[in-house]
């Protein structure tokens, strides 16, 4: 029986898993099992299981990287703490966070993530870079001071965000308190007033 997008249908299935039973469940057998397909399908289309993984991973870096193009855009307009807030519960949903968790896990998916070119942590370095070219869009609209230090609050924003959500066993942070973050990590840059 012909599967159509097999790799999208893997990704879902792979993310199912993830969300339901945590990286250390997660196996080619459990992926193709929750795809409801032989497990050679899988192997049809990547090489390893570490190169469907490495896939995966990119396949979420592009969606981060083209959220970038909109946020962007949101520069000048809207409250400044709300769209960062907005920005960092949509980057940090939970099958980030659990991707985020499975690339810490796994030896071989961040050694093929760094022959890929993608170091550090990725989605959480592609999502800093995100949250720099809106607060640089930002500065250059003068809602930021102009000496807004872009390399420090954006990996900074990050980093608490990501504090915030890290818990994959409770419910994902308030709203109120990511905008509480946001606002107590721009304060001092921050040029008033906002809508």
């Amino acid at each position: 029986m012909h599967i159509h997008n097999v790799r999208g249908q893997l990704f879902e299935a792979a993310e199912r898993v993830l969300l339901r039973d945590g990286p250390d469940a997660l196996t080619s057998r459990a992926v193709t099992d929750e795809a409801n397909c032989a497990k050679g399908v899988l192997h049809r289309h990547f090489t390893d299981f570490d190169a469907f993984l490495a896939e995966l991973v990119r396949d979420r870096v592009r969606g981060i990287e083209e959220r970038t193009t909109t946020l962007r855009a949101c520069a000048g307009s809207g409250n400044v703490v709300d769209n960062l807030a907005d920005a960092l519960q949509d980057l940090f949903g939970p099958v980030t966070v659990a991707i985020v968790a499975l690339i810490t896990f796994r030896d071989g998916l961040r050694a093929r993530l760094r022959e890929d070119g993608l170091t550090g942590i990725p989605l959480a370095v592609q999502g800093a870079a995100m949250i720099a070219a809106y607060l640089t869009a930002e500065r250059e609209s003068g809602r930021l001071a102009d000496d807004a230090d872009i390399d420090t609050l954006a990996p900074t924003l990050v980093g608490a965000g990501h504090l915030l959500f890290a818990d994959r066993t409770s419910a994902p942070p308030q709203t109120a308190a990511v905008r509480k973050m946001v606002a107590t990590v721009i304060a001092g840059v921050l040029r008033h007033p906002q809508p």
